[in-house]
């Protein structure tokens, strides 16, 4: 009978640990529209050497779910496939330190960057620890720190990095209160620039007007030109794309650099004239973080504090509205409805 008992008892042990063990988390179970994004309960992953596992508060959801959701990358070597769960930027306490882990502690708040750009619409989240910094102390809200913070981590990147912003330059933004771009006037501003201008389609100039981002202008798209007049950029930011990349030629000066940082147009098939950045002596560069980070991972940790150093200054705030993880395909209707005038969060419930 004891031996009977101890069977059962060990038996309900491991039921228990193993149902403790499982992580709610949004997967894509297809490519295709928001309808294919549905709740699973998936084995808790566990940190390696040099990783932590974190309990998610809160996921950013980006324009890059949205496209690896859609399948737009499903030809490329390396991108997810099927079923995957989406998610870039988390925020959450560490739960577990991996082997070699150090200067961070369990309990410990924290955001992180992916370094596949999936994992993030979960519960639990294991990042590495070259990725994640500590917002303890700051005052930061977490859905403010996930929206902002790797954001600016990245804009940093782009403006030390590959755009080379010197001192009382001047800043063109596309898209201005998008999720990327959205990072870039602060940190623009924390790096000394004299003027940052942002960009936006006509039926977001008054979100623009309300924004606390810190533009000294936001203008309307559409009439670059009238808009700007003989003004003429050191630097231009485009995560859009399209025409609009092109009409930014004409608004550089001589050394003018512009930074093709996304394609929210979804124009694929745009090209620019390089004959203009002969004439003009402008330069245009990529900047694609999920290429560049990883190759260049001395980069990460002060992008990261750069970012929150901006963040905890006032220099990131923007709308946040938070759903929660149940309603992730709401959020992605949200986003390609193009409505947005901020960021979108998922929490755990």
């Amino acid at each position: 009978m004891l031996s009977i008992t101890h069977h059962m008892m060990r038996y309900l042990f491991l039921t228990c640990a193993e149902e403790e063990s499982l992580m709610h988390a949004v997967q894509a179970t297809a490519f295709g529209d928001p309808t294919v994004l549905s709740l699973a309960e998936l084995p808790d992953p566990v940190p390696g050497s040099g990783q932590v596992a974190i309990d998610v508060t809160h996921a950013a959801v980006g324009l890059i779910d949205l496209f690896f959701r859609r399948g737009v990358y499903k030809d490329t070597p390396g991108m997810p496939q099927p079923p995957f769960v989406p998610g870039l930027e988390v925020t959450g306490t560490i739960s577990e330190l991996g082997e070699g882990v150090t200067g961070f502690r369990v309990g410990e708040q924290v955001v992180a960057m992916s370094q596949t750009g999936t994992g993030g619409y979960a519960s639990v989240y294991v990042a590495s620890a070259s990725q994640i910094v500590s917002i303890e102390g700051f005052g930061i809200a977490p859905e403010l720190a996930v929206s902002m913070i790797p954001n600016a981590a990245m804009a940093y990147a782009a403006f030390t990095e590959v755009a080379h912003l010197r001192q009382c330059e001047s800043v063109l933004v596309h898209g201005a209160l998008g999720g990327l771009a959205s990072a870039f006037p602060g940190v623009a501003k924390q790096l000394g620039a004299s003027r940052v201008v942002g960009t936006v389609r006509p039926g977001k100039l008054d979100a623009a007007k309300a924004t606390e981002l810190p533009y000294d202008r936001i203008v309307d798209s559409t009439r670059l030109s009238e808009e700007l007049g003989d003004e003429r950029f050191n630097i231009v930011i485009d995560p859009v794309g399209g025409e609009i990349r092109t009409q930014s030629l004409a608004v550089m000066g001589p050394g003018g650099r512009l930074i093709a940082a996304g394609n929210a147009s979804g124009d694929w098939e745009h090209t620019v004239p390089d004959n203009r950045l002969w004439l003009g002596s402008v330069t245009i560069a990529g900047f694609n973080a999920g290429a560049y980070l990883p190759t260049h991972p001395q980069v990460v940790r002060p992008a990261l504090e750069a970012a929150r150093t901006a963040i905890s200054a006032g220099l990131g705030q923007t709308v946040v509205d938070v759903l929660p993880f149940d309603q992730a395909a709401i959020a992605h209707e949200r986003m390609e409805s193009r409505a947005l005038a901020g960021r979108l969060v998922l929490a755990a419930q």
